[in-house]
């Protein structure tokens, strides 16, 4: 993907690079994802983000047993958890935790280090029903990797709906259109769950020096100038430079997120859970959490 591109006459920004998710896996459980994208693809043209897991809709049975991934730790980024069918329930080694649903998101900032679960909810365990996840991790700068852990649980009534055209944009972080989303962010980036209302397009102005994603969930999804398509369980990367708008056309019910952000310019190293600048930090951090500096679960 390249850095410095262009606009086309008409003004909207070029689709650049097409990203494809590889194959399902399991995380635990209860969460059947696949890897849309990660940092081995491309990590400085993706940055701020990291890596997004779809785990599409599926269908899950009553169970008197929770579904989900047990204790792990994570390092150096934020986890954000956009939940679209189904309940999950979270709980963190810095006290963070709670319950999110349909419409609801939960970003937790890992920071210098947090050991978290993430389960189906009880009563969605006990009733069973369908199912349907996103999540995406944001990195942090090198100079607040460090910093202290936090957790945000942003439920669907705080999102701005801002119409965009033939879609409705539900606004989780930064600015749009003269709207603010809810999410505090360490760096500057925009997020928005986009619907499409009716077949059409909808535009969208962001900062063209920014990374800007658009992960397709369903449907039919085209973008840039010309217009390729984004088939579900793709990402578009839009190339960076000039000005312009970014120019979406879906038909009804597509589905997709869009994720903007400046580039952090800094060395990604990740491994596993961790996601750091060098390889000796990523030693240390396996160190940290195996000596408990992490915490534990009560």
């Amino acid at each position: 993907m390249e850095t410095t591109t262009q606009t086309t006459a008409n003004g909207f920004r070029r689709l650049h690079t097409l990203y494809a998710a590889g194959p399902e896996h399991w995380v635990g459980d209860g969460f059947r994802v696949r890897t849309v994208f990660h940092p081995s693809l491309n990590a400085g043209l993706l940055s701020p983000f990291v890596l997004l897991d779809h785990a599409a809709r599926m269908h899950f049975e009553p169970s008197t047993v929770q579904r989900g991934v047990g204790e792990h730790p994570h390092r150096g980024f934020e986890t954000v958890t956009f939940a679209f069918a189904g309940e999950v329930e979270h709980r963190d080694s810095s006290g963070g935790g709670g319950r999110i649903g349909p419409g609801d998101v939960q970003w937790m900032t890992a920071a210098s280090g947090v050991v978290h679960e993430e389960m189906h909810s009880r009563a969605f365990t006990e009733a069973g029903g369908d199912f349907e996840m996103v999540q995406l991790w944001v990195n942090l700068p090198a100079a607040e990797k460090m910093g202290k852990p936090g957790y945000q649980s942003l439920l669907d009534g705080q999102f701005p709906r801002t119409k965009l055209g033939a879609a409705t944009g539900r606004l989780i972080a930064g600015h749009l259109h003269g709207e603010t989303g809810p999410a505090k962010t360490h760096t500057p980036m925009t997020i928005v769950d986009l619907n499409f209302d009716e077949d059409g397009d909808a535009h969208m102005e962001l900062p063209s020096e920014w990374t800007t994603l658009v992960c397709s969930l369903e449907g039919e999804l085209t973008a840039g100038d010309p217009l390729r398509p984004i088939p579900p369980e793709q990402v578009g990367a839009f190339a960076r430079g000039g000005s312009g708008i970014t120019r979406l056309r879906g038909s009804r019910g597509s589905h997709a997120l869009v994720l903007a952000g400046q580039p952090l310019n800094e060395p990604v190293v990740a491994h596993g859970p961790f996601v750091m600048n060098n390889h000796d930090e990523i030693v240390t951090a396996m160190r940290d959490y195996q000596s408990g500096k992490m915490g534990s679960l009560p």
